[in-house]
């Protein structure tokens, strides 16, 4: 029997509720008062990621949220709308939503590709942005066509992804061992303990989230030629204005550093480089200490450095 959106309602120092923007319904995972910090997520997890930033950031003076993104947890999954124009204008309403006007917005994979598009789209609500794992998407792209033998040999799942109905069946069936085995492949070795596999494992098992989360890669990869691509790729050729920290595990298989790296042409802003000796692609739970460390660090100069 699949999971309902109950596994998702895990327990500690913070408070969850739901939240409508845009007539979608999302669920948030709050901790803290201050200066707002917008935790998004990405593939194969949910809000659960940030467990860690929910308590750190509190101690240091902010207002963490981590929500579930659309089609993913506790949150809506309509149909449609997971492109990422669309996604950006959902997290900008929750930011509104949430009582606010801007955010320090943080996200990781696909949040973070969330997090820079906001940056272009949304810029008066990004008022600080740190990308953790995710390449600026035009250097995606870029990299995709011309590191054949690195990045574009990286993204073969994603590119598996685009199949109809299959790519769902694999990631359900066993009771999700793909997504563990994803979690660890694209990991520093030790990580995940077999508890942490099992709690992403029966997230992803909840109805209609395995096909909402494939249906981000389903546009990015279709996009490209389409009219609605090519508007998006013009319009992410915009600088970037807000102060950027962009941190990154040195053994990520699944984004490289090196296409990462490469994101600094895009920002106009002070931009910070960051990279983890011995993490992979999720550094905030691998290495949460030595992230929390950088993170904080940086949030707290009030003019950081390039």
């Amino acid at each position: 029997m699949a999971p309902d959106e109950s596994v998702v309602q895990i327990e500690g120092p913070w408070t969850h509720r739901a939240v409508h923007a845009g007539g979608t319904r999302f669920h948030v995972v709050e901790a803290g008062e201050g200066p707002l910090v917008l935790l998004l997520h990405g593939f194969p997890q949910f809000w659960w990621t940030w467990r860690n930033q929910l308590v750190s950031l509190p101690k240091a003076g902010y207002r963490a949220v981590a929500a579930d993104l659309r089609g993913y947890g506790g949150s809506d999954k309509p149909p449609r709308g997971y492109d990422l124009p669309t996604l950006a204008a959902d997290a900008t309403g929750l930011i509104r939503a949430l009582g606010e006007t801007g955010a320090i917005v943080v996200g990781h994979d696909w949040g973070g590709l969330l997090a820079w598009t906001m940056a272009v789209h949304e810029p008066k609500c990004v008022r600080r942005l740190v990308a953790v794992s995710a390449a600026h998407p035009l250097r995606l792209r870029s990299a995709l066509l011309t590191d054949p033998f690195g990045q574009l040999k990286a993204s073969v799942q994603t590119f598996g992804h685009q199949l109809p109905l299959l790519p769902e069946h694999r990631l359900r069936r066993r009771e999700g061992a793909l997504v563990g085995r994803l979690l660890d492949e694209w990991s520093r070795p030790g990580w995940p303990d077999p508890e942490t596999a099992r709690i992403y494992r029966e997230a992803f098992r909840i109805p209609a989230v395995a096909h909402s989360a494939l249906e981000y890669h389903r546009w990015f990869g279709r996009s490209q030629l389409r009219p609605d691509g090519r508007r998006y790729a013009r319009a992410m050729r915009t600088e970037i204005e807000a102060p950027t920290l962009h941190l990154h595990g040195a053994l990520d298989p699944r984004l490289l550093p090196r296409t990462a790296q490469g994101s600094s042409r895009y920002v106009a802003a002070p931009y910070r480089w960051r990279l983890f000796e011995g993490a992979g692609h999720f550094p905030h739970e691998e290495i949460p200490d030595v992230f929390d460390t950088e993170l904080l660090g940086w949030l707290a100069d009030p003019e950081p450095d390039r």
